[in-house]
């Protein structure tokens, strides 16, 4: 079993192998050695090549935004997906003008697409945000295949609860980014908590 998270050592950033945990995957060759291959996939390599080379330009000057509307073009993607929440329509549109604005096409679905009662998929009524009327549920699938029956080359997602976005990377058919992350209580900043978690969030965890 694998724990990163609480290795002190991080012999894989200093290149010293022999300070490495007995269970450090870099022990784990033949993986290492696999996945070395898939890189020089060539649509994995421009792909990578290009986040890195991304990281390097913009380190520590550019906001998530600009990093993502600059690998866009970079990519020379055409016609790129918005999946938004309608909790972040204001946001979502800021997003697509600034994409526009820089010649890129875009295609948004908004997360209640579809206009289907919770209680249609099994959600209860007294989980609804409103028992007893009609609400709407949230539709990450639908979100990924209408933007896969556009064909949209990348897709960015802003606000999507925790689950559904999850739902909407496995039914994209193109790369996914997500540029902001639900979390209503910390102004979608939910490294917040992390930041606090052994002071004012501990006992909210």
């Amino acid at each position: 079993m694998y724990t990163c998270a609480n290795c002190n050592i991080h012999a894989c950033r200093e290149a010293e192998p022999e300070n490495m945990p007995k269970n450090c995957p870099i022990r784990n060759k033949e993986l290492v050695e696999e996945v070395k291959e898939e890189y020089g996939k060539p649509e994995i390599n421009r792909f990578f090549v290009t986040s890195s080379v991304l990281e390097h330009d913009g380190y520590c000057q550019w906001p998530r935004l600009k990093e993502t509307v600059e690998f866009c073009k970079r990519m020379g993607y055409k016609k790129v997906g918005l999946a938004f929440c309608i909790g972040l329509s204001k946001e979502a549109r800021v997003v697509a003008d600034l994409l526009r604005k820089n010649g890129i096409e875009v295609v948004s679905a908004v997360c209640k697409s579809g206009d289907i009662d919770k209680s249609e998929v099994g959600i209860p009524d007294d989980k609804k945000l409103k028992p007893g009327q009609h609400e709407t549920m949230c539709n990450p699938i639908l979100q990924a295949k209408l933007l896969n029956e556009q064909k949209t080359e990348f897709n960015i997602t802003v606000g999507l609860c925790v689950g559904h976005d999850s739902l909407f990377i496995r039914y994209s058919e193109a790369m996914v980014t997500a540029l902001i992350v639900k979390d209503r209580v910390l102004a979608h900043n939910p490294a917040g908590a992390i930041y606090c978690a052994e002071g004012y969030f501990k006992n909210r965890l």
